[in-house]
This record gives C-alpha cells, structure tokens and sequence, in this order.
C-alpha cells in the first residue's frame, strides 16, 4: 500500500476529491495554509493499493496546473513604509509525497 500526501491548491482539490471519489478512491481532506502568500490550501491524505499509483499521480498532474495570478504584497510588519504593489506568482501545481504503508486496517 501506499500513502499519497498532496499538498494542493483549494481551487483544485474539490476536482481532485470528485475525481479520487468517482474512481472509488478514498481521500482525507485537511484545510491547511503556507508558503509565501500565505493562502489557503488543501492537504490530501490518498490511500491506495500500489497499482492505482500511477492513476493518482496523473490525475493531479492534469487537474492541479501551475497558473500565473497577479497578487498585491503589502507590508508585513507594522511600520515598514513601502507602497503596496502587485506582482505576479505562480498559484495552483501540486507538492506530493508517496509513503509506504507498512500496515492498514479499517476499523
């Protein structure tokens, strides 16, 4: 067996948990928040059998895309004096980790 941890844009992961649940694939669904902008994101947890791994791993390479998107940065401590100002980043893409699993149960 195996464990997928996705890290993933939460625009992308209500495609992603429908797709994993159409195929019958379990998924766990963690709010969770981090790099430079600080924005929300969603931490999937995808058990799944060795062979499907494959199937998983493009199904987040094609729904989760790395887009451009124009963010405005504004000062972050209090006291700095630069104007805010927009710069572009890129948003969406996928950071995942496969783990083995040395044991499952279902209980």
């Amino acid at each position: 067996m195996k464990l997928i941890m996705a890290v993933v844009d939460d625009n992308d992961s209500i495609r992603v948990v429908e797709e994993l649940t159409k195929k019958n694939i379990g998924v766990t669904r963690l709010a969770s928040t981090g790099g430079f902008l600080r924005r929300g994101n969603t931490t999937l947890l995808i058990g799944l059998e060795e062979d499907k791994l494959k199937e998983v791993l493009d199904l987040l390479e094609k729904i989760c895309k790395p887009r451009k998107h124009v963010v405005t940065i504004f000062p972050g401590v209090p006291g700095e004096t630069f104007a805010p100002y927009p710069v572009e980043v890129t948003v969406g893409g996928a950071i995942v980790f496969v783990l083995n699993v040395e044991r499952f149960e279902k209980i």
